[in-house]
Formats: C-alpha cells, structure tokens, sequence
C-alpha cells in the first residue's frame, strides 16, 4: 500500500479509519444508538425487578448452550423510551457442570449474561418481527462479540449464526422457542 503523508497524517490510515466507521455504521447492531437504546431498556427492567440486585426469582432450569446451563426465563411487558412491549429475559448461568440447586444457593456467584428480546414499535425490523435483541453482563453492561461489537440491536442480523439466525428456526414464525 502506498503511503502518503497529508498534514502529518498518513493517507492510508485515514482511509482505514474512515472504511471501520462507515462498516460500524452499517453494521445491524452494535451501534451507538443500539447501546443507548440497551442502557434504557435495562434500566427499565431494573426497575420492573427481571434484572439487577432487587431480582424476582423462580425456579432455574436445566438449559443448553448458547444461553447457559441453567436458566431461569421471564415473560413481561416493560416500557422503553414510551414504547410498551412484550420483553423475554432470560438469565444465564453456568459453568459448564453447575446443578440447578447451586445456582438456586447462589445466583449471583453463578450468573454468566443476562439475554433480552424486547419487541419494539412496529417497522422497527419488520423482517425479525421487531425484536431488539440484547446481551447483558451481569452488571449490566453490553457484551460483546470477539471483534469488540456491543451486543445489542439487530444481533448479526443476515449473518448464518448469532440470536436471529438461530431463532429464525423457533417453531411457530415469532422467533421465540418456548411459549
């Protein structure tokens, strides 16, 4: 690559910046706005007790990977941002080998990642039913994937795997597994 010096800066890595902002700003999630939308949702849900340190709890559950291997799932309304949606949190523990009482002994030692799929307005992603898929560390913070991209929004969206290809196959055309 040929390098050109302008006002100090190398041409090339200009070029390379500008090329990672514009892929990050057509990428479908991740995006500032994603995370921002991410932070008023949690909060939402702290306030509604699904997440945080004042949590409702039931009875967790043998799961499966990608999520955890017990699980607990909550089937609510919230409010984000003066839209009211269905919202599906589901709180992901593990290791690998944790049993359901260990967890249900110590969530919080246990808890791994909090998932989300919070139903926005209509037309939001018409072609995924209007989810607003989101990964949340136990804190409340956004994961994210091994290239540094935060895990909300439309999560790998058009990709072969992540939340929306692998809940394209739900049963019943709503992208939700368990009813």
């Amino acid at each position: 690559m040929k390098k050109l010096k302008i006002g100090g800066f190398v041409l090339a890595a200009a070029i390379a910046l500008s090329s990672t902002a514009v892929q990050s700003q057509m990428a479908p999630f991740g995006s500032k706005d994603d995370a921002a939308y991410a932070k008023a949702l949690w909060a939402a849900l702290e306030k509604d007790r699904l997440v945080g340190s004042d949590t409702i709890n039931t009875f967790p559950y043998e799961g499966t990977e990608p999520h955890g291997f017990v699980l607990e799932t909550f089937y609510s309304k919230t409010s984000v941002n003066g839209h009211s949606g269905e919202v599906i949190v589901k709180r992901n523990y593990g290791p690998k080998d944790v049993e359901v009482e260990t967890v249900q002994a110590n969530r919080g030692k246990h808890l791994g990642a909090v998932t989300v799929m919070f139903k926005r307005e209509a037309g939001y992603d018409a072609d995924n039913k209007d989810w607003f898929w989101a990964k949340f560390l136990p804190d409340g913070s956004l994961d994210k994937n091994p290239k540094g991209m935060m895990l909300a929004g439309k999560i790998a969206k058009g990709k072969k795997k992540g939340c929306i290809a692998c809940h394209t196959g739900a049963p019943g055309g709503d992208m939700v597994f368990t009813k």
